[in-house]
């Protein structure tokens, strides 16, 4: 069986692909740095590598086409960066780059997944998300929130269809709170409270996957603030999430 990984390079695309190789699969590691994609390849049994940049729109056409030949029974939508600062800090190039990879880039990977894995028995999607994704808001990565909200919803609304169409097609969300990856050095902060390592909760997801686990959360704390945040004013729980955004600076 055949697994495809985008943001395969280092982190938690890159344990899930470890992981999944672990268990007999054939692993497809997709990333834009093809140095360290080649490095985090030599650790991964059955795999090969299919460099993109994924922010480019031609590149990502000829992943989907690439999908399309391959079929792989599983996909996991890992690639994202997130971009910290207060709006008019940010520059506004990256944003959009921003949401073409962590949006744009998963909506039409996705989709072309769904033309081929209705036919297919027991196939998964893995979007990932994040904790974020969850959350009304947040201040000083506000489009980096926006970015995994849509992730969630997109996911959840593709879920229900799916289940009442009767096809055989099983999609997660993944939304993990702070995981010990490369995401601050790339987003420009850093994370004020414990983190995750990136090989539990790779594990972790993939388990939850293949039991068809809809919403994945990884951690009890990351739980518990999802759980209580949705008691709290909006205006309130935007206020605690801007002083645990600003510690980051």
């Amino acid at each position: 069986m055949k697994c495809l990984i985008t943001g395969a390079s280092s982190g938690i695309g890159k344990d899930m692909a470890k992981y999944l190789s672990s268990l007999g699969y054939q692993v497809i590691m997709v990333s834009s740095d093809k140095e360290k994609l080649e490095l985090a390849s030599k650790n991964v049994k059955n795999s090969k590598i299919f460099v993109s940049d994924l922010r480019k729109e031609n590149d990502v056409d000829k992943l989907c086409d690439f999908i399309l030949e391959e079929k792989p029974e599983v996909v996991i939508n890992n690639a994202g960066f997130g971009a910290f600062g207060f709006y008019d800090e940010i520059n506004e190039d990256r944003e959009i780059e921003m949401i073409k990879l962590n949006v744009i880039c998963l909506h039409k990977i996705t989709r072309t997944c769904l033309q081929y894995m209705e036919g297919v028995h027991n196939s998964y999607i893995l979007n990932v998300a994040s904790l974020a994704g969850l959350m009304p808001g947040g201040p000083m990565l506000s489009a980096y929130y926006a970015t995994k909200s849509y992730v969630r919803s997109y996911t959840l609304g593709i879920y229900k269809e799916l289940q009442r169409k009767n096809k055989d097609v099983n999609i997660s969300v993944l939304c993990p709170g702070p995981v010990n990856t490369n995401f601050n050095k790339v987003a420009g902060g850093h994370f004020s409270v414990k983190s995750l390592s990136s090989e539990y909760v790779s594990e972790y997801a993939i388990k939850k996957m293949f039991k068809k686990k809809l919403v994945i959360i990884p951690g009890l704390s990351s739980k518990l603030a999802f759980f209580f945040s949705r008691f709290l004013p909006i205006k309130l729980l935007l206020s605690i999430t801007f002083k645990i955004q600003h510690k980051k600076r």
